[in-house]
């Protein structure tokens, strides 16, 4: 499928640092909400880094939406990455522009008709709840409003995934809540969703698919979260 996202067997090494991922394996399907756990160090960001195909694996296979990192050429990178959303946790907003002139740059930059940008940028600042706030700069913002804006740029090439990484960690426990509202929304509108998360409280809520990484490997893939964070504390102590 084309739509699917698939890592199989995939190890990571790096000259310096050694082993960053180890065997790592699981699949998405269309429209899947998935949470992506792990202390710093774990590998949340290697992961993230091979899925965009900014770095390749060391042994093993990822196949994002027909792309496979096997046989993947460096010109054909940048069409994969317009079939991917990526949102940041210090939101990456450009600051001389307005909420609608950050989206519009992501139109604009990947050969959208000028003529069909401005009604697309209207929609997508509607469904992110920001309709009154087109005009507004980045600083005149609060942090939930960038990320909102962030979210909406990510989406502006209709992603079928989208990846967060650490979306909601400068936001306070409100507009935590509504961006994770936001991307659950996202996700049933038929777009995948992987959030690499510190926020336990955010998956003890949100009762959906995690998976764990420690060290390296995938050491847990699955919905029972009561378990997975009765685990995560456990190896604090």
């Amino acid at each position: 499928m084309s739509g699917s996202l698939r890592v199989a067997n995939v190890s990571k090494e790096y000259p310096r640092s050694g082993m960053a991922l180890r065997d790592v394996s699981f699949e998405m399907r269309k429209g899947e909400f998935v949470f992506l756990v792990g202390h710093s160090g774990a590998g949340k960001s290697t992961l993230l880094k091979l899925l965009t195909m900014a770095e390749r694996p060391t042994t093993g296979e990822v196949r994002v939406s027909g792309y496979s990192s096997l046989g993947i050429t460096p010109r054909e990178v940048p069409h994969l990455r317009r079939r991917l959303g990526v949102v940041f946790q210090d939101f990456r907003l450009l600051p001389d522009r307005t909420a609608e002139q950050n989206i519009a740059f992501a139109l604009e930059v990947t050969g959208t008709p000028s003529s069909h940008i401005a009604p697309k940028v209207a929609r997508l600042l509607t469904q992110v709840g920001l309709a009154s706030r087109a005009t507004a700069y980045p600083h005149e913002l609060s942090g939930g409003e960038q990320q909102r804006v962030a979210i909406a740029r990510a989406l502006a090439n209709d992603p079928f995934l989208l990846l967060a990484d650490e979306p909601t960690g400068n936001l306070d426990d409100r507009a935590t809540h509504a961006i994770y509202l936001l991307l659950r929304e996202i996700s049933a509108r038929g777009t995948s969703v992987l959030i690499a998360t510190h926020d336990v409280a955010m998956i003890q809520r949100a009762q959906q698919r995690c998976l764990e990484l420690e060290q390296g490997r995938l050491i847990f893939d699955g919905t029972d979260v009561s378990t997975l964070v009765a685990n995560m504390r456990g190896r604090r102590t």
